[in-house]
């Protein structure tokens, strides 16, 4: 028998598991000019087969960038990615599903991290080239710029080549490598070379044996992130001017100002869905962040379920003395009852608007897990009363804690109110991204800030509440009047003690004092800036004036080629196959997306029950959902993944037949399992051979009934065997997940309704072929794209 292929964290990164597919070359360069990345991704591929073979691309590009330019040269012909308007798009999508294809690439999100995936059919001892290209604006946090480069390319590469060159104008202050790439073992790899202060290259040139012997490598080579991290010189309060035909930037962070004591309430959700670890990580990081509070702060706190309750009426001194009685009462926070947002959002304002003092800067911080469900629950109507009561005065951040929570409705509220909203991803880590949020907005330094330019237009967001220390506000916009000698700037804004002013100019000659390959970026920056701004000013505007907005950030995606939520790449590939699509999701989009492909793929748990009922030509599963189960019917005959630990370096797939699935495959680190209805075949790295005891790192439990318990590391996994009209099949159980999640809908007579997306659907039964005694389970039957957000493509492993 063959060895086992191992396929760890597919569509999460580029993926060549075959031994037939040679990856050549691989190269990641990236230029940053003045915080503004160009990234291009290229991968050589050769097939090594006397015949075709489909050969995937997939990879990882941060979150915040647009693709910007895909191709795929293979034969001597080269296929461009053509990015068109979404509906357009999606127009070439429907046709090419309805004839059967595999039509997608689709990008999951992620915390920081989207996936891009394609693949084309190479023929025989033939090449073929991918090269994705990828531009993001660089955003300063904490004091620092970080260029985030993914590298996984799944085998060892000869060619293997990281550069990274950087070239800010007013010099780099400091600069570092880190990540999971930037070991003691890869050191020999890494260089950085400096030229002068202005520019920096850092390389990164593994060696094949580098790739296999080092701590995040493997026989499938590297796997990790590689992190630039670096800051500019400040020689000028009043920041870094710099323009190209017809083009601005303003990039503004003053350091030499007195930091403005802060009035902060945080409103607290303590809801039943909260309960558990949630809390418990809620109250962690409500302790370090009461700790961090300096001696001229005045807080308040609010928690909320059902009902509001206030630590005090009124904002307290960051006292030792008060820090403690808050402290204590966070230790007492339990979880219980509904969610009255609106109730507790308008107490957080009333404490805020009862306690104005001079010279302070007034925060409100909102944390929630779910939708509103007491008191008004209405997302308009809270929107409104909220954005009345705050009035403009100070800025409203929203933290959705998990995916139970809408977070357009959060995102929205947050933006109309000068703020941000921020998602809080359920992992051990919680409580350090709350930390890490709280962190980025403890020390204001102005407000009320104004940036004023003389003979521009079309600029880019220019009034700001608040500015922070270690972030930065940048600005960008068109220079219209051609008769100007200089062009002219102006910062007012509202400083601790007193009004302040900053002011420069710059000699419009000196805007052709350019590098000839630097005279595009600032009208991209612009161009992305712009885009970006106006995907969310259109969440707070009406109908009419939304569509005006959504019309011009769709001319600039489509005039400068952005993959955006508004448009998409159609890729029509070679020797008439079939065309893909590649959407730009939004965070809301995506929300159901993860929840179900997330745990499809790499969570550490799992929501799905895995059901059969007699539908002709399908099998059945299920999603445990409120306020009843949702089911869907998946096509046999197909090779999927059914469940992806990373963390504990576990998979799990399966063939599926029309009554259960055929195989069971089970993978953890090197070791492999091989599941059938007749016998079990263990292979430890080395070796491969049929197993009844235990290994090294297999336990095998056989129980009665046809049961039987796998445990491979730390994780257990349940296996029935059942039968069914003369056929013998495998049902997978998942013995330990670490929590359990449900879907959250409305019935609407034949329809349910999930977040924004409706959908008719069918009462009808499913067997729980989970239970050895298999019972059936009533639920509402829906399409299957609709239940996945996605096309069975997206679960599919071409090897088990």
């Amino acid at each position: 028998m063959d060895r086992f292929p191992v396929r760890l964290i597919l569509l999460c990164f580029i993926s060549f598991c075959e031994q037939d597919v040679d990856i050549y070359s691989f190269h990641i360069n990236s230029t940053v000019t003045s915080r503004y990345a160009i990234t291009v991704i290229t991968s050589r591929v050769a097939n090594r087969l006397n015949s075709s073979k489909e050969i995937h691309f997939q990879v990882k590009i941060p979150k915040n960038a647009f693709i910007s330019k895909f191709k795929l040269t293979t034969e001597g012909k080269t296929y461009d990615g053509v990015v068109k308007q979404k509906e357009e798009a999606q127009q070439q999508y429907s046709q090419a599903v309805s004839r059967g294809e595999s039509a997608g690439m689709v990008s999951s999100v992620g915390r920081t991290l989207e996936d891009f995936k394609t693949s084309v059919t190479v023929a025989a001892f033939s090449k073929v080239t991918f090269e994705l290209t990828y531009e993001e604006l660089l955003k300063r946090r904490l004091g620092k710029y970080q260029l985030l480069i993914n590298a996984q390319p799944m085998q060892p590469v000869a060619d293997y080549k990281i550069d990274v060159y950087i070239q800010e104008s007013p010099g780099i202050s400091f600069l570092k490598v880190e990540g999971e790439l930037a070991t003691h073992e890869l050191g020999s790899a890494q260089t950085t070379t400096i030229f002068d202060k202005e520019h920096m290259m850092v390389n990164f040139y593994p060696t094949r044996e580098q790739q296999t012997m080092c701590k995040r490598c493997s026989e499938n080579g590297l796997s990790g992130d590689l992190l630039i991290i670096y800051d500019v010189i400040r020689p000028k309060p009043s920041g870094e001017l710099q323009a190209s035909n017809g083009y601005f930037v303003h990039y503004f962070a003053p350091t030499d100002i007195q930091r403005i004591p802060k009035n902060v309430v945080f409103v607290i959700d303590k809801s039943g869905s909260m309960r558990g670890q949630k809390i418990i990580q809620t109250r962690l990081a409500m302790l370090k962040i009461l700790g961090d509070l300096t001696g001229d702060d005045y807080f308040g706190l609010i928690t909320f379920d059902s009902q509001v309750q206030d630590w005090k009426p009124e904002l307290l001194q960051a006292t030792e003395r008060n820090l403690d009685e808050a402290k204590t009462f966070v230790n007492m926070i339990k979880a219980r009852g509904g969610t009255d947002i609106d109730s507790a959002v308008l107490a957080g304002v009333e404490v805020i608007n009862s306690h104005p003092r001079q010279g302070s800067a007034s925060i409100l911080i909102l944390l929630t897990d779910g939708d509103p469900t007491a008191g008004e629950t209405n997302p308009e109507s809270i929107q409104a009363s909220v954005k009345s009561a705050i009035q403009g005065k100070f800025p409203l951040y929203c933290l959705g804690f998990g995916f139970d929570v809408s977070f357009n409705f959060l995102e929205k509220m947050a933006l109309e109110n000068n703020g941000v909203a921020r998602r809080i991803y359920e992992d051990s880590d919680a409580d350090l991204q709350l930390q890490g949020f709280f962190e980025e907005i403890a020390t204001p330094l102005l407000t009320d800030v104004q940036m004023n330019y003389v003979g521009a237009e079309n600029v880019t967001q220019a009034s700001f509440t608040q500015y922070y220390n270690g972030s930065e506000i940048v600005v960008a916009g068109q220079i219209t009047d051609n008769s100007l000698e200089t062009f002219q700037t102006e910062v007012i804004a509202i400083s601790k003690h007193n009004n302040v002013t900053y002011q420069d100019s710059v000699s419009i000659i000196d805007f052709t004092d350019v590098l000839p390959e630097d005279e595009n970026f600032i009208q991209r920056l612009w161009a992305y800036l712009t885009v970006k701004q106006l995907l969310d000013r259109q969440l707070t505007l009406s109908d009419h004036e939304k569509e005006m907005v959504r019309k011009k950030a769709l001319y600039l995606s489509l005039k400068y080629k952005f993959v955006t939520p508004l448009t998409s790449m159609v890729v029509t590939k070679p020797q008439e196959e079939q065309t893909q699509v590649a959407h730009k999701p939004s965070e809301e989009e995506s929300n159901f997306e993860l929840l179900h492909k997330e745990l499809l793929r790499n969570s550490r748990y799992v929501i799905c029950q895995f059901s059969l009922s007699p539908p002709a030509g399908g099998v059945r599963f299920i999603i445990s959902a409120q306020p009843k189960p949702i089911c869907y019917d998946m096509p046999a005959d197909h090779k999927l993944r059914l469940l992806q630990d990373s963390s504990s370096n576990f998979s799990m797939n399966g063939e599926l037949s029309s009554n259960g699935f055929n195989l069971i495959f089970l993978h953890y680190k090197t070791d492999h399992l091989m599941l059938s209805t007749k016998e079990i075949h263990y292979y430890d790295g080395q070796n491969m051979r049929q197993t009844g005891k235990k290994e090294t790192v297999l336990s095998l439990n056989l129980l009665q009934n046809n049961q039987m318990d796998v445990t491979m590391g730390t994780v257990c996994v349940g296996v029935l065997r059942h039968e069914k009209d003369g056929d013998t099949f495998l049902w997978p159980v998942v013995k330990q997940p670490p929590r359990v999640l449900h879907l959250h809908y409305t019935e609407q007579g034949s329809k349910i309704k999930l977040k924004d997306q409706e959908t008719k659907a069918t009462w009808s039964t499913a067997t729980d072929y989970q239970n050895s005694s298999t019972p059936t389970v009533q639920c509402w039957l829906v399409p299957f794209q609709f239940a996945l957000q996605g096309e069975l493509s997206d679960f599919k492993v071409l090897q088990l």
